[in-house]
């Protein structure tokens, strides 16, 4: 029981998933280089791939998840 994850913890995930959406669909940052950008997009990209892993899941609409990802 003590590895059971409960649903405000799903929720922050989901938030801080929702804010590498957010980021990736902005676009690259005018002051931000392009290597800096690619870093950036591979790194929250990568966290999105984690977090659609998660078996924790339940009503939340993974769909905005899986497109940024892609």
């Amino acid at each position: 029981m003590e590895n059971e994850i409960t649903a405000e913890q799903i929720a922050q995930h989901y938030s801080a998933a929702l804010d590498s959406v957010a980021l990736i669909n902005a676009g690259k940052p005018e002051k931000m280089t392009d290597a800096d950008w690619a870093d950036c997009l591979s790194r929250n990209k990568e966290h999105l791939v984690i977090m659609l892993a998660k078996d924790y899941w339940t009503t939340e609409d993974l769909t905005p998840l899986r497109t940024a990802a892609a």
